[in-house]
């Protein structure tokens, strides 16, 4: 499995993310490029221990069980729910988001993921550190080939 924890790969998403445009289409889903960044970076501030959230009765109830599935190898299926803090349907800045998500990215990879632990995940509860860097790593690779980059 590829890691953001690896400069080499990290900087390939990187170059990645550079290549979308404000007009970059989704092959599927219902977020624009714009929003698509936006909900990464919410993601990711999240992760980084940047914005607390409250953990959600369903991830108590069966976030256990779904943990599994998300950190196996498999990619993201298409469609699955976002947690209501993670939700981006305004309008945002295309470039101001592309360049956050990139020094988050700088940021995650040069530190070594060591503020990923800060607080439980919303659904999942308390990840590793190699749990949160599978998840993160996963989602940028979802929502990067959702927009053919």
């Amino acid at each position: 499995m590829k890691s953001l924890l690896n400069p080499v790969y990290s900087k390939e998403m990187i170059e990645r993310i550079n290549r979308l445009t404000p007009s970059s289409a989704a092959l599927w889903g219902k977020m624009r490029v714009d929003q698509m960044l936006a909900h990464l970076n919410a993601f990711f501030n999240a992760a980084l221990g940047e914005v607390k959230q409250e953990r959600v009765l369903s991830g108590y109830l069966f976030g256990w069980i779904a943990k599994k599935k998300i950190l196996s190898d498999q990619p993201f299926g298409k469609g699955l729910p976002t947690a209501k803090a993670f939700l981006a349907k305004g309008e945002y800045d295309f470039e101001a988001e592309k360049e956050h998500l990139i020094a988050l990215i700088e940021h995650y990879t040069a530190t070594k993921g060591k503020d990923v632990n800060k607080y439980p995940h919303t659904f999942f509860g308390h990840l590793t550190t190699m749990e949160w860097d599978k998840l993160i790593t996963k989602h940028l690779e979802h929502h990067l080939s959702q927009f053919e980059v």
